[in-house]
């Protein structure tokens, strides 16, 4: 591996590779997950183009050694963790916009580009990427995750908006996967093989990404529930209505207390019912906004009765106060975890059911995290089925860790059961390989193993990730 290493900077040059602990244990280890492993690797290189890529990979493979692609570290299933040592290939140089067709609404990006940076980028023409994850999230781990985020209700996931990808495979051969057409029937869909195969099959080097026109106006809502039940019931009557919303999510009671004691000064402008809170996004005209908010209210408002009055739908009367609302939620993680005590981790984990149930699972998950007499709030997108679970245990405490393990094993049981998937959008990495066998089958892994051996057939792409 360091042979390698030594190799790789002959070709890029002695600055394009890493050695240094500090360094390796930020690339190989995430305060968002438990599924971290305790390897690392022995190097970290920045390639700065698809041709440094190619050599990375052209050398590693001669060597057989394990390439594992990094982009912003903010996955949550241990994607990143090098459980076999290998070569960390950082993207964070290849973060260019090739071009931008504003005409045919796509545009052309390194994997290293930030989502936000782009938007911001590209605003002025009112187009934008419509998703949504972490704000540090950069577009290479988007496509190899499939991510998701709060505004999938109304845009899909991240396999939507791809329309190709120039990636590299193990031996360093580079492919494009299709053409830039918004539709073809040209052969096998080689795009969607690439998209959420958490790079154990390639590693992506440029996306061309479909945009969306920019809503005319935005507005947020919020309105709280006297239980998760009913919350979570409501946010299936919305579902159901048609409403056109641009996001639906959900935070509990627990989590609405964390942000009013430690929210950003943004946040706690507003004190919080500490009860569990629809929030809600609306996107199109000023006209439609009002239609649709009106809509909400009376669906809503017979069943919101925590108290013989019950409160209208919170509604945001300025552009600004629509931003410390939305802010709120997208807050919760990161609040989450800067107030873990000492020695304590973060278990942080999402299921998706069909929407018929998904009342019925968030109730019931809520009621399992609660009898751990841990930490534990749900927050999540239940505006595609899709919620997440968070509970903080204590590092030093062997029984409690395996109590909240076998919990998380329940709800992706319960989610089966339901007819529903271990993981909406955070993939599968070394946190789910187990649940994963349990929800295709053994055939279906077996098929994807031939995949992975057909294009990686010495397993040096992200190694130990996705199945055994």
């Amino acid at each position: 591996m360091l042979r390698a290493a030594e190799e790789i900077a002959k070709v890029l040059g002695e600055d394009a590779v890493c050695y240094d602990a500090d360094v390796l244990e930020h690339h190989g280890h995430s305060e968002w997950s438990t599924s971290n492993s305790p390897g690392r690797a022995v190097a970290v290189v920045y390639p700065k183009s698809t041709e440094d890529v190619s050599a990375i990979a052209r050398i590693c493979h001669g060597r057989s050694v394990p390439m594992v692609p990094f982009g912003a570290g903010s996955s949550v299933e241990g994607n990143f963790s090098q459980p076999h040592s290998g070569i960390c290939v950082d993207f964070s140089y290849m973060d260019k916009i090739v071009a931008f067709h504003p005409d045919d609404m796509d545009v052309v990006v390194q994997p290293g580009v930030n989502w936000v940076n782009l938007n911001n980028h590209i605003a002025s023409s009112g187009l934008f990427a419509p998703m949504d994850p972490s704000p540090t999230a950069t577009v290479g781990g988007m496509v190899s995750t499939n991510c998701s985020g709060t505004n999938a209700f109304r845009y899909g996931t991240m396999k939507d908006w791809v329309l190709n990808l120039t990636v590299v495979l193990a031996d360093g051969t580079v492919i494009k996967t299709r053409r830039r057409p918004r539709k073809t029937s040209a052969g096998y869909n080689l795009t969607a093989l690439f998209v959420g195969a958490e790079g154990t099959l390639g590693m992506v080097t440029e996306a061309t990404l479909k945009l969306a026109p920019l809503p005319q106006d935005t507005s947020v809502a919020v309105v709280p529930f006297p239980s998760i039940h009913a919350a979570a019931a409501a946010a299936t009557t919305l579902i159901r209505s048609g409403i056109q919303l641009a996001a639906l999510e959900i935070m509990d009671d627990q989590q609405m207390a964390i942000l009013n004691a430690h929210g950003s000064p943004t946040v706690r402008k507003r004190h919080w019912a500490e009860q569990p809170t629809l929030f809600l996004k609306f996107g199109g005209t000023p006209d439609s906004i009002a239609a649709d908010t009106a809509r909400v209210a009376a669906l809503l408002t017979p069943s919101n009765s925590t108290t013989p009055d019950p409160p209208a739908l919170h509604i945001a009367r300025t552009k600004e106060e629509a931003a410390d609302l939305w802010a709120a939620r997208k807050e919760s993680l990161f609040t989450m975890t800067s107030i873990r005590p000492p020695a304590h981790e973060m278990w942080s984990t999402d299921v998706a059911v069909p929407i018929s149930r998904l009342a019925e699972i968030i109730a019931w998950s809520k009621a399992e995290c609660s009898a751990l007499g841990i930490f534990a709030s749900v927050v999540g997108h239940v505006g595609d089925g899709n919620f997440h679970v968070a509970m903080t245990y204590d590092t030093r405490d062997a029984a409690q860790k395996e109590a909240v393990g076998k919990c998380v094993k329940r709800m992706m049981e319960k989610a089966l059961e339901m007819e529903g998937t271990v993981s909406g959008e955070h993939g599968i990495g070394i946190g789910k390989k187990g649940c994963l066998v349990d929800e295709l089958g053994e055939e279906a892994i077996a098929v994807m193993r031939r995949v992975k051996r057909a294009v990686d057939p010495r397993g040096v792409m992200n190694p130990g990730k996705v199945f055994h």
